[in-house]
């Protein structure tokens, strides 16, 4: 008997291991079968770490740091053999001498080394406009990122309001289905307050097409498989902060403008590669000779040669391409100044637009749709109390209904008020 007993003592601390073994596992499975909430600056991190096209203009940066180290290189080169002074077939050769001699050559190009440092600048400054023109991409990809987030946040929100309204509308449909069989109310209501609830159904189905259309796009721009399953932060609010701009804080932090800057500089600098070509070039050239007669010694020559680029045919090239130049840079300059301009008028306005909007949310949030809730709540409880007829209540929470949608309206605006604003900001 105790040995029985001592057997079931072990069967059951086995069973017991058993189960705290699972019960501890269970936690870690059901976490990692919980879909991942990713925040706003989770998503634009990974953006800007992981898009596709992004990754695109940081090689392209990367190759023209090759290109400028090729262009220091010099040419190859040059080896030749051939006849020098040879008579042609069938002359008569007076004197073995005049046979000509077997030449062999050497030529070497000298680069002005000021012009191969000039142009490996210039090249270099082609991947700077690369990586700024990445920084605009960026900001596009952010704002587009940003309007699909809040625009999911909106679509949460007016799931959580149509669930509600659900729920209102199956409250009066069981009171009007107690009272029908007792004349206390119409056939014609319940079949109305059923088209409603059905309504409110598409509408939710709306919603979360919505959510699966967003969901998707930022999957893209992550990176990410199309389906991936992952849910975000329903309580982020976006917050406007206005500020003072000039035109040079806002040349700091505008994209655009750094990348017009890398344009102004690049172009600075194929200015100073054209200049140098005032500079000469070299090039020297060695012959040696092997006369056909044994009796002659064999001969050599040397030559350097020097370009004249400063000659009146050759100097109109370059210098009408760098006074060309200098007019698109001065234009560019131009352009500059005026975009500047223009987006310091258009941000002061988006501000005061924005401003505005907030004010009309508040009195809504604040003011009017606390009221008509009393006013639906006063009229509900009245026809709970069989004081007040269906239609009165549907009337008010139809109004009702449409403020809240109206909120969301706004509230999804002002959210891409903010979005473009920022994104004029820092184009």
């Amino acid at each position: 008997m105790n040995y029985e007993n001592m057997e079931n003592l072990k069967y059951m601390k086995r069973n017991i291991k058993v189960l705290a073994i699972v019960l501890l596992l269970l936690p870690i499975q059901l976490f990692s079968q919980s879909k991942q909430v990713l925040s706003l600056d989770t998503i634009l991190q990974r953006i800007d770490k992981k898009n596709i096209l992004l990754q695109s203009y940081g090689l392209k940066a990367e190759s023209y740091k090759y290109s400028a180290d090729a262009a220091t290189a010099w040419m190859a080169p040059m080896v030749g053999v051939g006849t020098f002074m040879t008579p042609y077939p069938f002359q008569e050769v007076m004197d073995d001498r005049d046979k000509g001699s077997l030449m062999f050559r050497v030529e070497q190009d000298i680069p002005n080394f000021s012009k191969l440092n000039k142009k490996k600048k210039y090249i270099q400054s082609q991947g700077d406009i690369e990586n700024a023109t990445r920084v605009v991409t960026l900001n596009d990809f952010k704002a587009q990122a940003k309007r699909l987030y809040f625009s999911w946040m909106i679509a949460e929100q007016r799931i959580r309001v149509l669930d509600q309204n659900e729920k209102i509308m199956g409250t009066m449909k069981k009171i009007e289905e107690v009272r029908y069989p007792y004349n206390q109310s119409q056939l014609g209501n319940v079949y109305k307050i059923d088209a409603r609830i059905e309504e409110n159904k598409n509408m939710i189905r709306m919603q979360e097409g919505e959510i699966a259309k967003a969901r998707a796009w930022l999957s893209s721009l992550m990176n990410e498989p199309g389906n991936a399953d992952f849910s975000i932060d329903t309580n982020y609010t976006p917050v406007f902060n206005p500020a003072l701009h000039d035109t040079t804080s806002l040349a700091a932090v505008r994209g655009d403008i750094k990348k017009m800057d890398a344009g102004i500089e690049s172009m600075q600098r194929n200015i100073a590669v054209m200049k140098a070509e005032k500079n000469p070039a070299f090039k020297i050239q060695f012959d040696h000779m092997n006369a056909f007669d044994k009796m002659m010694p064999k001969a050599y020559s040397v030559m350097a040669m020097m370009s004249i680029p400063i000659a009146p045919w050759s100097s109109k090239m370059y210098k009408s391409d760098v006074k060309a130049m200098q007019y698109n840079l001065q234009a560019m300059e131009k352009e500059k100044s005026a975009m500047l301009q223009e987006t310091q008028g258009m941000l002061y306005g988006m501000q005061y637009e924005i401003q505005t909007m907030q004010k009309r949310i508040e009195g809504l949030e604040t003011k009017i749709i606390p009221s008509m809730q009393k006013s639906l709540d006063v009229n509900f409880l009245n026809y709970q109390e069989n004081k007040l007829q269906i239609p009165v209540v549907i009337d008010s929470w139809e109004a009702l209904n449409m403020l809240q949608n109206d909120l969301l309206d706004e509230k999804l605006k002002l959210y891409q008020m903010i979005v473009d604003y920022e994104k004029e900001l820092y184009r």
